[in-house]
C-alpha cells in the first residue's frame, strides 16, 4: 500500500533518512546547474565570452535535464527510485570528471549537456521517493523539505564556486558539483530503499494505472503555472550574482554571500508553505498566494532599479524575490504527485521537470539579451507580470485520484 494511501502522520528515523539522502541527490543536481549559473561573471570576465554566449553555456545543464526528466521518471515507475538514484548520481560524477580535464569551452558545453542530462535522475526519483514513503498529512512538510534542494544546492555553489573560480580557475570551482555527486551516489546505495506501491494488475489499481491526463486538464494547468513562475526563478538564480557584481559592482566574494543568504531563506519557505499546504488541505491555494506574492515582489525589484532605489532597499527586494520565486516548487510538486498516482508520478513529476527545464533552457539566453540591450530593471518587471499571469491558471480545487 503506498504510505499516502493511510490516515497515519507517523514518520519513522528510516522515512527521515530517505528523505534526507534524496534531498541531498537533488541539492548536488542543483549546486551543478546554478552552480554553473554563478559562473557567469567569471565566463564573460576572465573567460572573454559575450553575456549571451556565456549565458548560452550555462543553459547546457537544462537542456540535457530537460532531454531526459521523462525517460528518468518512466524508469522511477518501472524500476523503482533506488537504482534511478545511484546510477543517475554516478552517470553525473563521470560526465563532471569529464568536464574538470576538457581542454576547450565546447566540449565543456557538451559535458554540461551529459552531467544535466544524468543529474535529471534526482529530480523524478527524489519526488516520488516522497510521495510513496511519507503520508498525505506530511507530504506537503516533506515536499518542502525536498524540494529545498534548489536553494539549498544554489547556496552551497554561490558561497563556494565563484570564490573558487576567481582564485583557483575553473576547474577548482567545478570540483564542487563532483564531490556531492559521488557522495550522493554512495548515499543512495546505502540508504535508499524502494517505497511500496500497489501491484499494477489488481483490479483495484486499473484507475491508478491510467493516464491521469486523459480524464481532465487538472495537471496541464498545473505544468503551466510551474512553466510561468519558474521564469522568474531562472531570472533570479542564473543573474542575481552577475546583477550585483557587473551591474553595482560589488566583489563575487561578497555577492556570493547575498546569493547563499537568499537560497537559504528560499529553502526555509518551501518548508513553510509546504506545512500550511498541509494545515489548510489544499497545495493549489497556498500556490496561488504564491504567485501574487512573486509578481508584487519582482514589480517592486524592478521599480527599485528603475528609479535608482538605495543599494541596501534593492538587495533586500532582490533578497525578498528570490525567496517568493521559489517556494512555488513544492506545492505543485506534491500537486501533481498526488494526481498522477503510484503508477504514474515518476513520469508526471518528469513531464512537470521537462516543462520548467525547457522553460528555463530557452528563457535564461532571452533573459542575457535583454539585460544586455535594456538593463535589469525592465527585465525584472517583465518577469514580474509572467508571474501575474500564472494566478488565473492555478485550478480552483486539488484534486487527488
Amino acid at each position: 500500500m503506498d504510505a499516502g494511501a493511510s490516515g497515519e502522520t507517523r514518520v519513522g528515523p528510516r522515512q527521515w533518512a530517505i528523505l534526507g539522502v534524496g534531498t541531498l541527490a537533488a541539492s548536488s543536481a542543483s549546486a551543478f546547474v546554478a552552480g554553473v549559473a554563478f559562473l557567469l561573471p567569471y565566463l564573460h570576465s576572465v573567460a572573454g565570452l559575450s553575456l549571451p554566449a556565456a549565458g548560452a553555456l550555462v543553459a547546457m545543464p537544462s537542456v540535457g535535464t530537460a532531454l531526459t526528466l521523462v525517460a528518468w521518471g518512466w524508469l522511477v515507475d518501472r524500476a523503482g527510485e533506488r537504482l534511478v538514484l545511484v546510477s543517475g548520481s554516478v552517470l553525473t560524477t563521470a560526465a563532471l570528471a569529464g568536464a574538470l580535464i576538457t581542454p576547450s569551452l565546447t566540449l565543456l558545453g557538451v559535458c554540461f549537456l551529459l552531467a544535466g542530462a544524468a543529474s535529471a535522475s534526482a529530480a523524478s526519483a527524489s519526488g516520488r521517493l516522497v510521495v510513496g514513503w511519507f503520508p498525505a498529512g506530511r507530504r506537503g512538510m516533506a515536499m518542502g523539505v525536498r524540494q529545498m534542494s534548489q536553494p539549498l544546492g544554489a547556496a552551497v555553489a554561490a558561497m563556494s564556486m565563484p570564490a573558487l573560480a576567481a582564485s583557483q580557475g575553473l576547474r577548482a570551482a567545478l570540483a564542487v558539483p563532483v564531490v556531492m555527486a559521488a557522495v550522493s551516489a554512495v548515499a543512495a546505495l546505502v540508504v535508499v530503499t524502494d517505497p511500496p506501491r500497489p501491484d499494477r494488475h489488481d483490479p483495484g489499481s486499473t484507475t491508478l494505472a491510467t493516464s491521469p491526463y486523459r480524464a481532465s486538464r487538472y495537471l496541464h494547468r498545473i505544468h503551466g503555472v510551474s512553466v510561468l513562475l519558474v521564469l522568474p526563478q531562472a531570472l533570479m538564480q542564473s543573474f542575481m550574482l552577475a546583477w550585483l557584481v557587473l551591474g553595482h559592482g560589488w566583489s563575487p566574494v561578497s555577492a556570493g554571500a547575498v546569493v547563499t543568504v537568499a537560497q537559504l531563506l528560499g529553502a526555509v519557505g518551501r518548508i513553510v508553505v509546504g506545512v500550511i499546504s498541509d494545515r489548510v488541505g489544499s497545495r493549489l491555494t497556498p500556490l496561488r498566494a504564491v504567485a501574487v506574492s512573486a509578481s508584487v515582489g519582482l514589480a517592486a525589484l524592478a521599480a527599485a532599479e528603475v528609479f535608482g532605489a538605495p543599494g541596501a532597499v534593492a538587495v533586500a527586494l532582490a533578497v525578498i524575490a528570490t525567496v517568493l520565486s521559489v517556494a512555488d516548487n513544492g506545492l505543485a510538486f506534491t500537486a501533481v504527485a498526488e494526481h498522477a498516482g503510484p503508477h504514474w508520478s515518476g513520469r508526471a513529476l518528469g513531464v512537470q521537470n521537462t516543462a520548467q527545464f525547457l522553460a528555463i533552457s530557452a528563457i535564461t539566453p532571452v533573459f542575457a539579451a535583454g539585460i544586455d540591450r535594456w538593463g535589469y530593471g525592465p527585465v525584472f518587471a517583465g518577469a514580474a507580470l509572467v508571474a501575474a499571469l500564472a494566478v488565473p491558471v492555478v485550478p480552483r480545487a486539488d484534486r487527488v485520484r
